[in-house]
């Protein structure tokens, strides 16, 4: 691990200016993504500001009637808070089928939307990769690349998004609010948030240096059936192959609405609106469904090794499609 300077910050404007004005300098909180990748010298910041003494802890019912979430909620008080469970629980499963019980009382929020997608060569110091190191090239694309994008990747990057918080954030129309360094604050659609790699995979996220996250918003909870699947290799502590967030609304025994979010799909949590269309005011088949599933990965192409997971995500979204219709 390389030599950096620290500090704690009282306050978010504070928390705010020392990142920007530090070229180099990194928020940290819960640190379960970033003391990890210090320790291999993938990430080598020069300042830490520590967060964790910021009031930014608080789940706040929010005016018209949907939940404000601090940027240091803990992953476990928020799977766990009764709202969330009754009234958003497509993101307390979600939360749920993340890392470990462990991880998840030290990972925050802000922390869960900040982690760096995941790609085996990005983690090797010893492969080019151009997230890591740009311009040095994608190992995956003609490696092993098992665990990678099939969707919204580039010719420079593959690396696929690990959060399954922010899949079901996706589905529920999130919006993420952060303060600046001068003071302003910005509020980002999640849908607006993450950055499809292009020729730039090393910037991953809308937000510039300094500029620090304080919470997300929920709107009112929707109405219908909340779902979350995930398929993974373990049943615990591992990624997502395929998953899914699906919230649906039936009447008549048709489809009145529908809110898809995809995990291990894409550099970031994947939403097509043309999926959800196909869906709405169609009777639950394996037809209607089916049609969503081709949508919703449309232009996508395995590289050899993920291949499997075209056919994956569609018959996963089936089951998912399925018992959400079947429950309601």
């Amino acid at each position: 691990m390389k030599a950096f300077t620290y500090e704690r910050a009282n306050s978010v404007a504070a928390a705010a200016r020392a990142a920007a004005e530090k070229p180099g300098a990194k928020f940290i909180a819960g640190g379960t993504n970033l003391l990890d990748l210090m320790k291999l010298e993938v990430e080598t910041p020069t300042h830490l500001v520590d967060v964790n003494r910021l009031p930014l802890a608080a789940i706040e019912d929010t005016a018209d009637g949907g939940l404000r979430i601090g940027a240091l909620v803990r992953n476990s008080d928020l799977a766990a808070d009764p709202r969330v469970r009754q009234n958003y629980a497509v993101l307390s499963r979600a939360l749920l089928a993340g890392a470990s019980g462990q991880l998840r009382n030290k990972a925050t929020t802000a922390g869960n939307l900040l982690q760096r997608t995941r790609c085996y060569y990005f983690y090797d110091t010893t492969k080019p990769c151009n997230k890591r190191d740009p311009g040095s090239g994608c190992s995956a694309i003609t490696g092993f690349n098992r665990i990678h994008a099939i969707v919204g990747a580039s010719d420079d990057c593959i690396a696929t998004h690990p959060s399954d918080m922010a899949v079901a954030m996706q589905a529920l129309d999130a919006n993420v609010e952060t303060a600046m360094p001068d003071g302003s604050v910005h509020t980002i659609p999640l849908t607006q948030f993450y950055r499809l790699p292009g020729a730039t995979p090393q910037l991953e996220t809308a937000l510039t240096q300094g500029q620090i996250i304080t919470a997300v918003t929920l709107p009112p909870a929707p109405k219908g059936t909340q779902l979350y699947r995930k398929v993974r290799d373990r049943a615990s502590y591992a990624f997502a192959l395929v998953s899914v967030a699906a919230i649906v609304e039936t009447a008549g025994g048709k489809i009145r609405a529908a809110r898809l979010a995809f995990g291990g799909l894409a550099p970031k949590p994947w939403r097509v609106a043309e999926a959800e269309h196909t869906l709405e005011g169609s009777t639950p088949s394996e037809a209607a469904f089916a049609k969503a599933g081709d949508a919703a990965v449309a232009g996508g192409r395995g590289y050899g090794h993920n291949d499997f997971k075209l056919p994956l995500v569609k018959r996963t979204l089936n089951a998912v499609l399925t018992a959400a219709t079947r429950a309601a």
